[in-house]
């Protein structure tokens, strides 16, 4: 809760993590596969690898389309900024200069399974949320709070919904490494 009255321009961030009971190989074959995160969210409605790639890589970029009952329907173009499988993916949505935001995976081996960190960061780049601010600039602390409070629930649920793939995965015998 650490951005409680954070404006946009302070580049809020958020971070959930969570333990699961199965090689970071594994996981990071979940976490790597933007095709599966439209299942774990209940915004991102659909991805799209873009310049013929089909999966990831440092400099690959992809469409996002996302749904949200208050800011409407959006795309946007997501580069991938790193790339150290079976460690680090992240992305900069729009502008990697100038991202709208940071998305950040971080897998790290931990008690015979993984630990997995997911970080994001809101700006410093122009988003669907700054027109939200420009409308109602005393209430700007409050919208970001509000945002960031989303960000933190469908992020701890994309994590629950990892956690279980690859641990169903152990038990089925699928999707090892």
């Amino acid at each position: 809760m650490e951005w409680t009255g954070a404006r946009y321009a302070d580049k809020p961030t958020v971070e959930v993590r969570t333990w699961i009971d199965a090689p970071a190989g594994r996981v990071w074959t979940l976490v790597s596969d933007i095709g599966l995160m439209p299942r774990m969210s209940p915004e991102l409605q659909s991805v799209e690898w873009l310049d013929g790639r089909s999966g990831a890589a440092l400099g690959a970029r992809f469409v996002g389309r996302s749904k949200h009952d208050a800011l409407g329907e959006w795309a946007t173009t997501s580069h991938v900024v790193e790339y150290e499988p079976p460690r680090t993916l992240a992305w900069a949505v729009e502008d990697p200069q100038e991202p709208t935001a940071i998305w950040r995976f971080t897998l790290e081996p931990e008690n015979g399974g993984t630990l997995l960190r997911q970080w994001m960061q809101m700006g410093p780049g122009r988003s669907g949320l700054s027109f939200a601010i420009d409308r109602m600039p005393d209430k700007e602390q409050k919208i970001v709070f509000v945002r960031m409070r989303e960000f933190e629930t469908n992020m701890t649920g994309t994590l629950e919904a990892i956690k279980k793939m690859a641990e169903s995965a152990r038990t089925t015998g699928e999707g090892g490494r």
